[in-house]
């Protein structure tokens, strides 16, 4: 082009309009789980072009229906543990409704052999327990209601009038206020008697008063254990008032709870425990009989915030759960719980009658219903439109809502 004339440079504006906001993705963080299926999260943000600097606009800004996710499925590498699962067995009745179980077993997935379940217990685990019907039995006269089996729950025993009888009594030794009517029975006669029977029925129950004085000397059972337990935003505070603990021989009193874990038996009447939360276990475990200590406890106001404010506490012996609602404003990342305390002798089982958290397939879907078995720590995680009956093996469980 050298022969003709070379034409002067010009810059010319095409257009002055400032670009729209637009979603910035960041590089996702690591995954949430160091094998198999887990979450990465992504910072998602609003930004705008204006005078060729990046600025950060308001999220309304930018097309609400094209935001992308900011949590990602991600796999780092395929895990080495998985659990296995036998066949379900037969129905329990021959009639009617019963229960089909199946044993689990932690497997590795480079031998395809069992190894201790310890290496599976990060694992989501599929339901052990399920719910069968055999057919209609012969001696059945009529269909059984549904909701015949849930009653609500409260968190205070309701008293019958012999057993408020009983409670002015022995007021001073805390008669479980839960005692059936064959245990009112046992606390009828003589006055002299009567406390000497009510030590045995100290043991595997739960205590739902504000203030009493436990009793658990002179028990049969070499381990007795009692449960105390308040309503949410309360905890409770526990003075050994008399012990005749052998310490030599390994007797032992044990305190456990949510965010505690304690056990002694030297000087244990200058001891003041705390359970930091609303519910307190305490075992004692005795060699010799006769021997046992003699407990007061107190419950106030929690010094510390240890629940959400949409978290729930349930007392048995039966009730419903229903899923919790989130308050106005409230962050969404918190899940929320609800804790389920029995009388440690008994045992609970939860059976969801209707669920529909999305569908099963949808790996992107992360509505999910956690139960945690408390005495093992062990959890079971529910998707999709499964229905399930979960029984505990302690007397305490936790059921946590994500999403």
């Amino acid at each position: 082009c050298q022969p003709v004339p070379k034409p002067e440079s010009r810059v010319e504006v095409c257009d002055l309009n400032p670009c729209p906001p637009r979603w910035k993705v960041t590089p996702a963080g690591p995954c949430s789980s160091s094998c198999g299926l887990g979450l990465a999260v992504q910072l998602v943000t609003c930004v705008q072009i204006l005078h060729g600097q990046e600025v950060l606009q308001e999220e309304h800004l930018c097309p609400v229906a094209e935001k992308p996710l900011t949590s990602v499925p991600c796999v780092v590498r395929t895990c080495s543990y998985e659990w296995s699962f036998s066949e379900w067995s037969e129905c329990s009745t021959s009639c009617g409704n019963g229960i089909q179980t199946r044993q689990d077993f932690c497997l590795s997935s480079l031998t395809h052999k069992p190894v201790n379940p310890l290496f599976c217990r990060r694992f989501p685990k599929a339901i052990v327990v399920r719910g069968c019907a055999a057919g209609p039995c012969p001696e059945q006269e009529g269909p059984v209601s549904p909701g015949a089996e849930l009653q609500p729950v409260t968190a205070a025993t309701h008293l019958t009038t012999a057993a408020a009888g009983t409670e002015h009594r022995h007021k001073d030794l805390d008669v479980p206020l839960s005692a059936g009517p064959r245990e009112q029975a046992k606390l009828g006669g003589g006055e002299e008697d009567t406390a000497k029977r009510c030590f045995l029925c100290v043991c595997g129950h739960l205590f739902l008063n504000a203030t009493g004085i436990i009793n658990m000397t002179g028990v049969e059972s070499r381990d007795c254990t009692v449960a105390i337990g308040r309503p949410l935003r309360e905890e409770i505070s526990v003075t050994v008032l008399e012990s005749s603990l052998n310490c030599s021989a390994g007797e032992v009193l044990l305190f456990s709870g949510r965010m505690m874990w304690r056990t002694g038996c030297r000087k244990l009447p200058l001891s003041l425990i705390n359970s930091r939360t609303n519910t307190l276990i305490v075992k004692q475990r005795i060699v010799l009989p006769g021997n046992g200590v003699i407990l007061q406890y107190n419950s106030r106001t929690a010094t510390k915030k240890y629940y959400q404010d949409c978290d729930q506490q349930l007392f048995g012996p039966q009730g419903e759960i229903v899923t919790p609602v989130q308050l106005p404003g409230q962050r969404q990342e918190v899940v929320c719980r609800t804790f389920i305390t029995v009388a440690p002798r008994q045992r609970i089982s939860i059976r969801a009658l209707n669920t529909d958290l999305g569908p099963e397939g949808n790996q992107t879907h992360f509505n999910y219903i956690l139960v945690r078995d408390v005495s093992t720590m062990k959890t079971v995680v529910f998707h999709g439109k499964q229905q399930f009956l979960w029984q505990s093996t302690g007397s305490q469980a936790e059921i946590e809502f994500h999403e």
